[in-house]
């Protein structure tokens, strides 16, 4: 069974080096599989031995072989994450191959949407329509409990929510966004983020949207002061912070440990009572 986790975390960092391709070529006009890796420095295509991920990165100490400009420490910082996200789906998951390959879709474009989120401080509206549009799977198929199969074996088992509750959900979280960003302008929260909570809460629903959602704003308050105390020169209390990472990061908590916190919260709920 250890050889099928090394090759699923295999797996996840040559998608998370695509998804490096996605990140910096969506919504510039090129395509995302033509042409092929570059330098963007000098323009040189890139060799094999120089897309290998996490490894070329550490074995060229972070710089273009040929004019050694600074490679970006966002290509193996997304390639790990997506690497262990995808370990995790597959540990959390497995054997019901249906599930892990839907997470795994799911985790990577919450994955593109916090690094461009943290990048350019917008969602564009593909990556979280699509993103909307696979939320929609379990509103519907897992109306009879969660436990809805395709293939005989595809289960969408956080917190078990129905159709109606899905529903509710996801307009819930999506106008309480909406809503801030009405009260402030838009210097609170931006729309994307509101259709971000939107697709969140029809993914997971009751209640496992609120837990996710709360720990978001938890995430990032803690964040946000840490910012402020330790680097003052950069971040102050009119600096923007995208919160779309943080959305995504409780939802990402969410679908992995859903049960441990509820576990968690009873134990200390039974310890309070």
């Amino acid at each position: 069974m250890e050889i099928y986790y090394f090759a699923v975390f295999i797996l996840g960092t040559v998608v998370g080096s695509f998804l490096n391709v996605v990140i910096l070529r969506y919504n510039t006009g090129e395509s995302i599989l033509f042409p092929e890796s570059r330098c963007f420095s000098c323009g040189k295509k890139l060799r094999w031995f120089e897309l290998i991920p996490i490894l070329s990165f550490l074995l060229q100490k972070g710089r273009c072989l040929r004019c050694k400009s600074k490679i970006s420490r966002q290509y193996p910082i997304t390639e790990l994450l997506t690497g262990l996200t995808f370990f995790a789906i597959f540990w959390k998951f497995y054997p019901s191959i249906e599930s892990v390959i839907f997470y795994w879709t799911v985790a990577s474009f919450l994955i593109v949407i916090s690094v461009y989120d943290f990048r350019h401080q917008i969602i564009p509206n593909g990556l979280v329509y699509f993103l909307i549009f696979l939320s929609l799977f379990p509103v519907f198929f897992s109306a009879g409990g969660g436990n809805w199969s395709f293939f005989g074996n595809w289960k969408f088992e956080i917190g078990n929510s129905g159709l109606l509750s899905r529903l509710l959900a996801g307009v819930v979280f999506g106008g309480f966004f909406v809503s801030l960003w009405l009260a402030s302008k838009g210097r609170w929260m931006g729309l994307g983020d509101a259709k971000l909570a939107l697709g969140i809460g029809w993914l997971l629903g009751f209640p496992a949207g609120i837990i996710a959602v709360l720990f978001s704003f938890w995430l990032g308050a803690i964040v946000g002061v840490f910012l402020l105390l330790f680097l003052p020169k950069k971040f102050t209390l009119k600096s923007r912070i995208p919160f779309g990472p943080f959305l995504c990061l409780g939802t990402m908590v969410d679908i992995l440990f859903y049960g441990d916190i509820i576990k968690i919260y009873f134990y200390f709920l039974n310890l309070w009572t």
